[in-house]
């Protein structure tokens, strides 16, 4: 065969027909075409090649299709390849948008050998006509070059020639000199398909499409206010100092524009020296009886002017606003359906976005459900507030003292007194931040004194729960709380599952032994029928080593059992589950993991682990990611923030990994370890799960660190045998534990579950109310 029709043969297109599954409407065009109608925001066509499925073999293709829309707006088009275990977002292939012509060409990954395939067209209403869908494999040369390019850059046909070396080409190679080529690769694939995802813009386009008060949306949620007409009052307090007065009337007409309209507003003039806002306060309370309003003589600042507010409040419940902010039209709204789905909660949080000078809306922070350690990390809870007026009562009004960070203070005083189930997280955003000069929402940096506020609540709040320990400031508005123990430190088993791999062994416990300075520990490997001469002779000399201890354990590979067996074996009252791929980074990483898990609500505690490139491998898993769960902040250099600062500070996690977990021995054995039925993969989620069924917490904390080598020892699922396996697992984990996999507590159902950077979900997932102490189960 000559060299053109080699190339010929291998560049020849397969193609491929379109038969719409669900959400798709056929008609006849005027030409006599067919035309499908998206009724819905999932729309989807199987995928049918013409010479069958396997005619995709894995590789790298050029996909190729023109949609011509004759109503609405094609967005976010994908495919889902399914490799034996269903279609999910793990497998998810980001397209980019439709070019001006309706083409959509894009390059496409076939990783293992399918199963089927699924084209989802668009997330929004609309018509077209669809042609033919074509896959036109590629070299691994030319699949490079694309990367490099980037998704912004065109796949012509012409464009298939010989490029020159591009200026990306330097940085490329520099990245497979510092990290192997496999890396490299997988970080430039990570780029590209992350820049696609992101093509169609950020927050202002993701607003387009799913703010529900966009629209008709507005008109919808007055008329539904209606049903509520014998609602609760709800008082919304509105401490005010010198605040122009464009911005002072922006804030009072978002509260007169709610839907909900049983409500009074409660402003506390803070002696500001400006009389034009005492002029306008005494406007607004003569144009509308249910706003009040009280000019303090002098001025106490923002909590002793919260609390001249809050003392006129007649309402069963208050909602805090500051004098620039805005309220959401609909956001008593929610706070009322909420309290109607939910009538046991007594303090309730909203997400939140910024909204600049001009209007703009920006920075969405999209929070957890209730999340006690991350609340002492920081004030997450923040906008909008909503507290039962009885729990004022209770725990007492906002304290001087501690201005700037009066309301995390209030919170956690709030929260120490309330169940889990009084805590209701409203996953809307109900609060626009102003974002101006000066203010905390520009930057926390505008006000430093609030940090020093901040630490002392978190302080205090830990003395009145009783723990011991103290609060160090990481960055503005960030804490870490030093956790002590009481009395001796209890003793701790580290069991450490192996198999050959003595280079790795080697490392992981010597790193142990010299750089742990926690006093009580013992090192138990298990060895899993190691077969190399040089792993035998390093087990040989560990068994005269003191503090470690080995223990032969030769079955077929199940990571759970022989994670069992070492739990059986060992007698620490803290077991500590380490992979042999790990090495030691900081001294003090053993205790920080032990004084976290005593806790009496602690289940797991899981720590931060990097790649040998100082880049992140785990700082926690979210559920749902890739399908059943998966690690965030994957590749983020060592040192990043992460989304809102989380990658810095401790917090409650649904699940962490067993390649560094600490668990108390008596919370290990009430649950009944792992399950030995998941022998590969999942059985640390599966463990985590169960452990919040029987109502422990999952802690992460980012200050035990190590390095994390993962799954060196073990190998990739690059058999028939183990992706079998690990399908099963899959389907498995699915069975057990159903919709909670879809609905992580601890994450937000408007965030991404295609990667684990807390990118912006399109579509959003379902905005349940979010209430604790509910079984997870569902």
């Amino acid at each position: 065969m000559s060299l053109r029709s080699w190339r010929s043969s291998w560049m020849a297109p397969i193609g491929a027909r379109l038969t719409p599954l669900v959400q798709l409407v056929a008609h006849a065009a005027p030409s006599g075409a067919v035309e499908y109608e998206a009724v819905g925001d999932d729309p989807q066509f199987r995928v049918d090649l013409d010479d069958g499925i396997h005619a995709l073999v894995p590789g790298w293709y050029v996909m190729d299709i023109v949609l011509r829309v004759s109503e609405g707006d094609v967005q976010r088009p994908c495919l889902y390849p399914d490799y034996g275990g269903g279609c999910s977002e793990a497998s998810r292939i980001s397209l980019p948008q439709p070019d001006a012509d309706g083409r959509i060409r894009a390059l496409v990954l076939i990783s293992t050998p399918l199963r089927a395939l699924r084209f989802d067209p668009s997330i929004r209403p609309a018509t077209f006509q669809a042609g033919t869908m074509t896959f036109r494999r590629v070299p691994r040369v030319r699949a490079l070059w694309i990367l490099l390019q980037g998704p912004e850059k065109s796949l012509s046909a012409a464009d298939f020639g010989l490029p020159g070396l591009p200026a990306r080409m330097w940085a490329f190679i520099a990245s497979v000199l510092r990290q192997g080529l496999r890396s490299a690769v997988d970080e430039l694939v990570h780029r590209y398909y992350g820049v696609s995802r992101h093509a169609s813009g950020g927050y202002a386009s993701w607003l387009d499409h799913f703010d529900p008060l966009r629209g008709s949306g507005l008109d919808r949620a007055r008329l539904q206010a209606g049903q509520y007409v014998n609602g609760p009052l709800i008082s919304v307090v509105l401490p005010v100092y010198n605040t122009p007065l464009h911005f002072l009337r922006q804030c009072i007409d978002s509260v007169r524009e709610q839907t909900y309209q049983n409500w009074e507003l409660c402003v506390a003039d803070d002696a500001s020296p400006d009389p034009r806002v005492a002029e306008c306060l005494r406007e607004y309370a003569r144009k509308d009886a249910r706003i009040k309003w009280v000019a303090r003589e002098r001025n106490g600042h923002i909590s002793e002017a919260t609390n001249s507010a809050l003392a006129m409040v007649a309402g069963t419940h208050v909602a805090f606003l500051d004098h620039d902010d805005e309220l959401s039209p609909d956001a008593l709204r929610q706070v009322v359906f909420a309290l109607g789905e939910h009538p046991q909660a007594r303090l309730l949080y909203s997400d939140e976005d910024k909204i600049d000078a001009a209007g703009r809306r920006f920075d969405p922070h999209f929070k957890p459900g209730w999340n006690p350690e991350l609340l002492r990390s920081q004030n997450y809870i923040c906008h909008l507030m909503v507290v039962e007026t009885s729990l004022l009562a209770q725990v007492g009004l906002l304290r001087p003292g501690f201005e700037g960070s009066q309301d995390h203070d209030l919170a956690l005083r709030c929260t120490e007194v309330l169940a889990p189930e009084q805590i209701c997280h409203i996953p809307r955003v109900l609060y626009h931040w102003r974002a101006i000069e000066g203010s905390t929402a520009l930057s926390g940096d505008q006000k430093a004194y609030t940090s020093e506020a901040g630490r002392r609540a978190v302080q205090e709040h830990l003395q009145r729960i009783g723990r011991r320990g103290s609060v160090e400031i990481v960055s503005t508005g960030c804490y870490r709380t030093r956790l002590a123990l009481e009395g001796a430190s209890p003793k701790v088993s580290i069991i450490i599952p192996t198999r050959d791999r003595a280079d790795l062994l080697s490392v992981c416990v010597r790193s142990l032994l010299e750089r742990t300075v926690y006093p009580d520990f013992e090192v138990v490997v298990v060895d899993n029928g190691s077969q190399e001469s040089d792993a035998r002779i390093l087990l040989a000399q560990f068994r005269q080593t003191p503090r470690v201890r080995v223990l032969d354990y030769p079955i077929p590979f199940n990571f759970s059992a022989i994670v069992n067996h070492g739990a059986r074996q060992s007698d620490g009252d803290v077991l500590c589950l380490l992979n042999n791929d790990t090495e030691v980074i900081s001294p003090d990483w053993l205790h920080e993991l032990v004084a976290r898990s005593v806790q009496r609500d602690a289940g797991a505690v899981g720590a931060m682990l990097y790649y040998p490139d100082d880049t992140i491998q785990h700082a926690g898993v979210v559920l749902g990611l890739g399908g059943v769960a998966g690690h965030v902040y994957t590749r983020l250099g060592r040192g990043s923030p992460g989304y809102m600062a989380r990658a810095w500070v401790a917090q409650n996690l649904s699940a962490v990994t067993a390649a560094c977990l600490a668990v108390k021995r008596s919370v290990f054995e009430e649950v009944g370890g792992f399950d030995e039925a998941l022998p590969v993969a999942f059985n640390d989620i599966d463990f985590c799960l169960r452990l919040l069924e029987h109502g422990y917490r999952n802690v992460w904390t980012p200050y035990a660190e190590l390095y994390h080598h993962e799954s060196a020892s073990r190998g990739s699922e690059d058999s028939p045998a183990k992706q079998e396996r690990f399908s099963a697992e899959v389907h498995a984990m699915k069975w057990r534990w159903g919709a909670v996999l879809n609905d992580d507590p601890a994450y937000n159902p408007n965030l991404t579950l295609d990667q684990g950077d807390y990118g912006l979900a399109f579509p959003p997932r379902s905005p349940r109310l979010r209430v604790a102490g509910v079984p997870i189960r569902h």
